[in-house]
């Protein structure tokens, strides 16, 4: 969704339709609500509110996939891009802003951006998910497997070594 800057009344623009934003190919969730209020600030627009969407992850631990509903505050500042080769100072403020060009600011791109954002670095079906048997690779959660998953005493290798040498002998 594209919106031009130069359009955007004093008072601000408010948008609550999240059909207005289309789906992007090989997009990670789908937006289900928004509530953004797009506002000017001199040449710089700001940008608040809300987006909900949700999104269908793959358990880090079990390798299930679950869905998951996402919530993200939105916050941004745009300024103007500077001409290129202008020699521009940033300040730690500067940080913060994002950038628009040609009198258009893409709000798909920020709330696709702001959704992803909100995502979790490590997605988990469940707080308690017991995972993968690291020996046989059943599904914990839903199997009881009998595997030992104590790791070797490292003590012992030489005696493991010897007894395979002295079986493929045998």
């Amino acid at each position: 969704m594209i919106i031009r800057v130069s359009d955007i009344p004093d008072e601000g623009l408010a948008i609550e339709d999240a059909t207005r934003f289309p789906a992007r190919t090989g997009a990670a969730s789908r937006l289900e609500a928004v509530r953004l209020h797009i506002g000017r600030d001199g040449e710089d627009v700001v940008v608040q509110g809300e987006v909900t969407a949700s999104a269908s992850l793959q358990c880090s631990r079990c390798l299930e996939s679950f869905p998951l509903e996402v919530r993200a505050s939105v916050d941004a500042r745009l300024a103007p891009r500077p001409p290129v080769g202008a020699a521009v100072e940033l300040g730690p403020d500067d940080l913060d802003v994002d950038f628009y060009e040609h009198d258009q600011v893409d709000l798909g791109a920020l709330v696709d951006t702001e959704t992803i954002l909100a995502l979790p670095m490590k997605a988990l079906c469940r707080e308690d998910c017991r995972g993968l048997c690291p020996a046989c690779g059943s599904n914990r959660n839903l199997v009881r497997c009998a595997c030992d998953t104590r790791p070797p005493d490292p003590r012992l290798a030489v005696l493991s070594d010897l007894a395979a040498r002295l079986h493929q002998k045998g």
